[in-house]
């Protein structure tokens, strides 16, 4: 007789993910029924002799979790493309490779709804639309003016991408059509598929002093952390466009708000903070030229029920020991 095998899932999710966990057979869910964040205490009694974990990115999953689940737990698959939240640094990664637990993630499913974020929050912010709604409805509008709202456009631009991985790809492939003269990234390596878009291969510096747009999509590592600093700001033009939407943690919020408050950038657009949320007074939320959004990067519809299909396909997966669709490797 199959073992029926106990999961935890730390929050309501898209119901296409929990309809194939349902109708598997295999597993009796527990679930956390909220979409606010499990209470730590909560995630460690809810995952005790678990099989099964499914997190979401706002889980922190460590050795903590671990040692409260207990020799049960065959897989974590997490309703994310990014896993810095568990916390497995090189000490903790041993460990779960130790016991036997497999990890997945939901890569590539999201890509073109955040490349298609990105462009938005870019537009939105060169273009001043938030500071435009705003004047409209409390009564800023008024004749025209020729220099009211004036912002900064992509044709005849240089465009930075720091980081061309999946997302910063997806991001340069929408970016091009705008007229963008020259596309510049920088990262580890030279792409090869970075012709496609016209690419240029140069060293940060260059990127960060002749863009008119840096986009930051690398992925948050001990080397990007507080990569976007004051050292990095100063490099900028002053008629420069700054757009986040990778991990909040690669940005240094109070050197942002000094480079944006004393006009040493002219913008910035950021999809990601430190923390999230962000608190409501925070210094970056009373400028103008910021744009701030909640982390909305893949929120579309087809996009998070596609994660959530992929994200119980690796539970499934890591449960039955069968090949997994999107396995995190170490």
């Amino acid at each position: 007789r199959t073992q029926i095998m106990k999961v935890f899932i730390t929050r309501r999710i898209p119901q296409e993910g929990m309809k194939i966990l349902s109708q598997a057979g295999v597993c009796k869910v527990s679930l956390w029924d909220s979409d606010e964040t499990v209470p730590r205490a909560e995630l460690l009694k809810g995952v005790a002799g678990a099989h099964g974990l499914l997190c979401l990115l706002s889980d922190k999953i460590d050795t903590e979790v671990l040692d409260a689940a207990g020799p049960n737990l065959k897989v974590i698959s997490t309703l994310s493309v990014g896993f810095d939240h568990m916390k497995l640094s090189l000490c903790p990664r041993l460990h779960v490779l130790c016991r036997g637990v497999r990890v997945g993630y939901t890569p590539d499913v999201l890509t073109d709804a955040t490349a298609e974020l990105t462009v938005a929050l870019l537009l939105a912010t060169a273009r001043r639309l938030p500071e435009g709604v705003v004047e409209v409805k409390n009564g800023g509008w008024s004749t025209w003016k020729p220099l009211w709202l004036c912002g900064y456009g992509l044709s005849g631009s240089t465009v930075g991408v720091i980081g061309l991985g999946r997302i910063g790809m997806a991001i340069a492939r929408r970016l091009k059509p705008f007229g963008v003269k020259r596309l510049l990234y920088s990262g580890r390596t030279a792409k090869s598929y970075a012709a496609e878009v016209e690419g240029e291969y140069v060293p940060l510096d260059t990127l960060v002093s002749e863009s008119d747009f840096v986009v930051v999509s690398c992925a948050l590592t001990p080397e990007t952390q507080g990569l976007c600093n004051k050292d990095f700001f100063i490099k900028m033009k002053n008629t420069a466009v700054f757009i986040n939407t990778s991990r909040g943690a690669v940005v240094n919020q109070e050197d942002l708000y000094q480079a944006l408050s004393s006009g040493q950038i002219a913008c910035a657009g950021l999809d990601v903070t430190t923390p999230e949320p962000l608190p409501t007074d925070h210094p970056l939320l009373t400028l103008n030229n910021c744009v701030v959004l909640p982390h909305i990067g893949s929120a579309t519809y087809s996009t998070r029920g596609i994660m959530a299909e992929l994200s119980a396909n690796n539970l499934l997966a890591g449960l039955q020991g069968t090949d997994m669709p999107s396995e995190l490797k170490f």
